[in-house]
C-alpha cells in the first residue's frame, strides 16, 4: 500500500504517482452545455504573466500533447474512433481538453484539436490516418487547387471547435487556468497539402517553393488567412492565448525560412495581434531559425530540446519569452535522470522573467502520467525565472 500526499497523489517506493483524475478538490467536468461565463485566464495566471515576461509566483508548466494517449482516461474516452470524429464532438473534445488539468495541475489547458481541422473543414480532402498522420487524397499541385481552399467561415465550418472552446472555458470557470487555442503555421500545413502526407525529404514542397514561388506564396497566404479566422474565432469563444505550430520548419534553411515561410507566419501573427492575447510560435529542429522566429511578432518562442534555453534566449533576442524544453524521451528515463534534466532546463532558463516550462515536443504515448505529475511539482517548487526572491543556481549542480 502507498501513502498519500496532500494533493491526493500516491507515493510508492519514493516515487510520486499521479492522483486519480476525479480526486476531491480538483476541477470536475460536468459538461452541462454552453454558458455565458467570461473567459478564464486573468492577469493573475502565472502562465499568462510568464508569456508577457512579468513576475510570477512560480514557473508555469504545461505539456504539448498533454491531452493524449498517455492518459488512460483519454483512451477510455476516445475509444477506437477517428480523431477527426472526436474533434467534431464538442462535449468529448472539451472533456479531453480538461483531463490533463485535473490529472496534472498544469497552468494552462490546450484545446483538443488538430492543425488540419480548417483545411478538412473546407473540404480539401484531408484525413488523419492512425499511425501515419494527415493524408491528402488529392495533393496541391497547380493554381487551380487554390480554388479548393476557400475562405474559412468558423461559425459554419468549425462551429464544433468554437463550441468546444466555450464548453472548456465554462468548465475551467474561476480556476484561473487559461485555455490555449492553436492553429498550424502556414508552412507546416502547406507541407501536408503538397506532399500528400508526412515526409522525410520535403522534395515536392521545395520543388514548388523554388520552382514557382508565386504559387507557393499564394498558397501560404490562403492558409494564413484561414489560420487568422480560425484563431480569432477561438479567442472570441474564450481562449486566453494562442500557439502557432510550425512543426516542420526545421527542414528549411535560414534563407528558405526567412523568404518562403516567415512572411506567412508574420501574416498570421499580425492578423491576431489586436486580440489582446499572448501568442506562441513553436517549431521542431529550429535552433538555427530562432533569431528569425524572434522577429515573427510572437510574444513567446517555443524551443525544442536541442538548444539550451540560455542560448535560445540569446538567439531569440530581447522582448520575447521562451517556452520549453525538456526532451520528451527523458520522461521515459528513471525519475532521477528525468528530474536532473528538468533541473538543468530550469537552470538554463535563469532568473529573468519569461519562461514557460514545457517539453521540447509533444508527450510520447508511452509516457507514465505519474512522471508528468512529478514534473509539475518539481517545476513549481524549483523554477526561478521571474519568481520573486529567486537566486541564480549554483555553478555546479
Amino acid at each position: 500500500m502507498g501513502t498519500h500526499d496532500l494533493s491526493g497523489a500516491t507515493v510508492e517506493g519514493g516515487r510520486r504517482r499521479a492522483p486519480p483524475p476525479d480526486r476531491p478538490g480538483t476541477l470536475v467536468s460536468t459538461m452541462t452545455g454552453p454558458t455565458t461565463s467570461p473567459p478564464t485566464g486573468s492577469t493573475a495566471s502565472s502562465f499568462l504573466r510568464a508569456c508577457r515576461r512579468e513576475p510570477v509566483p512560480h514557473t508555469p508548466v504545461w505539456f504539448m500533447r498533454q491531452a493524449g494517449r498517455s492518459l488512460p482516461e483519454y483512451r477510455a474516452l476516445r475509444g477506437d474512433g477517428s480523431i477527426l470524429t472526436a474533434i467534431a464532438d464538442p462535449a468529448l473534445a472539451a472533456e479531453a481538453t480538461l483531463q490533463p488539468v485535473r490529472r496534472y495541475g498544469v497552468d494552462a489547458a490546450i484545446l483538443f484539436s488538430d492543425i488540419v481541422v480548417p483545411v478538412h473543414a473546407v473540404g480539401f480532402g484531408v484525413d488523419i490516418v492512425p499511425g501515419r498522420g494527415p493524408v491528402v487524397a488529392r495533393p496541391f499541385r497547380t493554381a487551380q487547387d487554390l480554388d479548393r481552399l476557400r475562405p474559412l467561415e468558423p461559425a459554419v465550418d468549425t462551429a464544433h471547435v468554437v463550441e468546444t472552446v466555450r464548453l472548456a472555458v465554462a468548465e475551467l470557470g474561476s480556476s484561473g487556468v487559461p485555455l490555449i487555442g492553436f492553429a498550424g503555421a502556414p508552412f507546416t500545413v502547406a507541407s501536408y497539402l503538397v506532399e500528400g502526407g508526412p515526409s522525410r525529404t520535403f522534395t515536392k514542397v521545395k520543388s514548388l517553393m523554388h520552382g514557382d514561388p508565386g504559387l507557393w506564396a499564394a498558397l501560404l497566404e490562403r492558409l494564413a488567412d484561414m489560420a487568422v479566422a480560425f484563431l480569432t474565432a477561438q479567442v472570441d469563444a474564450g481562449a486566453s492565448a494562442l500557439q502557432l505550430f510550425d512543426s516542420w520548419a526545421g527542414w528549411l534553411s535560414p534563407y528558405e525560412y526567412e523568404h518562403s515561410a516567415l512572411p506567412a507566419t508574420r501574416r498570421v501573427l499580425d492578423g491576431v495581434a489586436g486580440l489582446g492575447v499572448p501568442t506562441i510560435l513553436f517549431g521542431v529542429g529550429t535552433g538555427e531559425l530562432l533569431d528569425l522566429m524572434g522577429t515573427s511578432g510572437a510574444d513567446v518562442v517555443g524551443v525544442d530540446w536541442r538548444v539550451p534555453l540560455d542560448r535560445a534566449r540569446r538567439r531569440v533576442g530581447p522582448g520575447r519569452a521562451v517556452q520549453g524544453n525538456l526532451d520528451p524521451a527523458l520522461c521515459l528515463a528513471p525519475w532521477p535522470a528525468t528530474a536532473a534534466a528538468a533541473r538543468r532546463v530550469l537552470d538554463e532558463a535563469g532568473t529573468e522573467p519569461g519562461h514557460v516550462f514545457n517539453l521540447g515536443h509533444g508527450v510520447l504515448p508511452e509516457t507514465d502520467p505519474g512522471v508528468l505529475a512529478e514534473l509539475v511539482s518539481l517545476v513549481h517548487a524549483e523554477g526561478r525565472a521571474g519568481v520573486a526572491g529567486a537566486e541564480p543556481a549554483p555553478a555546479a549542480r
